[in-house]
């Protein structure tokens, strides 16, 4: 296969790192899945990069800021990232922050400088990932589609499909996979919320291996009014800001039997996913940080159809799939293939995203 080294970096929703991981592509197939890992932003920047996304759109003239300690905070980790493992990419994926996202107002707002990063690296910078896509109509999320599907063929296999890759991150999403088709959204509120909660009581950044839920009892009532949320019954494909839920409906709990309540409305608001899906799939390929929480994972099988395993499973790295799968979309660019479709995002076309930054001399 020829193809290209391509280092792919992403922060998510989160902000709790950057992740970088490095594959060898054609934007079709993966030739090589590389070294991956996982940087801490520096703690002044996570600060302000939580402190800005709960903003929601406000607080603007703080972004020029941010936008150049998150530049610096990649600059920083992709060299180290190139040196510890002696690459050679031909092309670095910059996503930047997400701080906003707003479809309906044809806005998303990813933070950093894909020119300045290309000028500290002296290498080409692919970024402005999801813009083109917001410009054909599209909602600019979910980027990763085109990519599960790649690992579907490469690492799965046909026999298992219909089958979906669920991420579940700050915000949780699906791709839906059967032969060439695709279908995917975003689902409702993957870890944010309940992360939130463990936060504000000070009981840590989020509920390791779900062992404070596991103690709480679930507020049935609270719980069948959050999900009456219009958002979770739309057709996809939708996309939605980490903010646009809010966890106030267990307000005046204590810590355990929110937690119990928050996780439990993860779990069904993806339940409730599944039967927006044409078919109920085979297989579920669980990604990020959602397929550590053992009690999650039990939730999502007592109460999804077909099998609900970790991707890591199949020799699906979970915490690097973002990041490559922005590698990917750099060499779908670089090849001049969609990165997002009608069925991905909403847009017109298939859309070929991101736009080169060449160091400048």
């Amino acid at each position: 296969m020829t193809g290209w080294s391509v280092v792919g970096t992403i922060s998510g929703t989160s902000a709790d790192g950057i992740d970088l991981a490095e594959i060898s592509t054609d934007g079709e197939t993966i030739g090589r899945f590389g070294p991956s890992e996982t940087t801490g932003y520096r703690p002044a920047t996570r600060e302000s990069v939580l402190t800005a996304a709960g903003l929601k759109g406000e607080g603007r003239q703080d972004w020029p800021q941010i936008a150049r300690d998150v530049t610096g905070d990649h600059v920083a980790a992709i060299r180290a990232f190139i040196d510890r493992h002696a690459l050679k990419p031909d092309a670095i994926v910059f996503h930047g922050q997400t701080v906003w996202h707003d479809p309906k107002a044809g806005e998303t707002i990813q933070l950093g400088d894909p020119q300045a990063l290309a000028d500290d690296l002296r290498l080409p910078v692919i970024g402005d990932v999801r813009l083109a896509d917001m410009e054909a109509g599209g909602e600019g999320a979910p980027l990763v589609p085109v990519y599960h599907r790649a690992l579907a063929k490469t690492l799965v296999g046909t026999d298992r499909e219909p089958l979906c890759f669920l991420n579940i991150g700050g915000v949780s999403n699906l791709t839906f996979i059967d032969g060439d088709g695709l279908l995917a959204f975003d689902i409702g509120p993957g870890n944010a919320l309940l992360d939130d909660w463990v936060r504000r009581h000070g009981a840590g950044d989020f509920d390791a291996e779900g062992a404070i839920a596991a103690k709480g009892a679930v507020a049935e009532a609270r719980l069948t009014e959050a999900l009456k949320h219009p958002f979770l019954s739309e057709p996809g494909p939708k996309s939605l800001d980490r903010y646009s839920f809010s966890g106030s409906f267990v307000d005046g709990m204590g810590l355990e039997d929110g937690a119990a309540t928050l996780m439990t409305f993860t779990a069904e608001v993806i339940a409730k996913a599944e039967g927006l899906l044409p078919r109920k799939p085979r297989l579920w390929l669980v990604c990020g940080g959602g397929r550590l929480n053992p009690v999650l994972m039990q939730a999502l099988r007592d109460r999804l159809s077909g099998d609900v395993v970790s991707a890591d499973e199949f020799r699906i790295d979970g915490d690097a799939l973002e990041a490559q799968a922005m590698a990917f979309l750099g060499a779908r660019l670089k090849a001049g293939l969609p990165t997002t479709f009608p069925e991905t995002t909403g847009a017109s076309q298939p859309v070929v995203g991101g736009k080169v930054f060449l160091p400048e001399a």
